[in-house]
């Protein structure tokens, strides 16, 4: 039997589940849409994120143990490592952001938190559609290109949101409160670029 043939069923187990990290990022930046273009009314919807992030956990545990288990793997170690950690950050930030606005009670949402979670579904999903094309090591170009300007457009509402924090007299708790959701956003955000810079990074190593 060809080496190939034995190896590829594991091959396939790291890529499915490189797969499923990319599915639960969707979901979950979706889910943080929705919960703060409807907050407080879609407020509940942070129980399916914290889903997210347990599921998150359970594929970053699953891809280590293989690794563990496997002798010889599609791409380096360290890459498969590096990249379901940085996955798992994305949904992580994500859920924190969910988090912080039941812990600190907020009241309504902020438009600039409303376009910086948008911002993060729509990285989100370019992190989703890039991820398969890794089986073949194709040209992720297009996605890593739009996910930077995403992170380029984060950056500037995130800078707008706290001029605007600071700028309107508003409650020194409220602006402490929304720095700190603001600053959980950003990371999000920082976190999908993260990922593209390592997909890019395997994808150029292999190709």
């Amino acid at each position: 039997m060809r080496l190939s043939a034995v190896l590829a069923p594991r091959d396939r187990e790291f890529f499915d589940l490189f797969e499923e990290a990319g599915g639960n990022i969707v979901r979950a930046t979706d889910l943080l849409e929705q919960m703060l273009r409807d907050f407080p009314d879609r407020s509940g919807l942070a129980r399916d994120i914290l889903i997210c992030e347990q599921e998150g956990d359970r594929i970053t545990h699953d891809i280590i143990r293989r690794l563990n288990e496997t002798f010889v793997t599609p791409i380096d170690r360290e890459d498969i490592y590096a990249l379901a950690s940085a996955l798992d950050d994305v949904v992580d930030f994500a859920e924190e952001v969910a988090d912080y606005l039941g812990l600190y009670k907020i009241e309504a949402p902020m438009e600039q938190g409303q376009r910086m979670a948008e911002v993060l579904h729509q990285a989100g999903r370019q992190i989703a559609e890039a991820v398969p094309r890794l089986r073949g090591f194709q040209d992720i170009s297009h996605y890593t290109v739009e996910i930077n300007r995403l992170e380029n457009d984060g950056d500037r509402i995130v800078r707008e949101a706290m001029a605007a924090l600071f700028d309107n007299g508003i409650d020194p708790m409220v602006v402490i409160r929304w720095k700190d959701i603001y600053e959980r956003l950003e990371s999000a955000i920082d976190a999908t670029e993260h990922v593209a810079n390592i997909l890019e990074g395997i994808v150029i190593k292999n190709s």
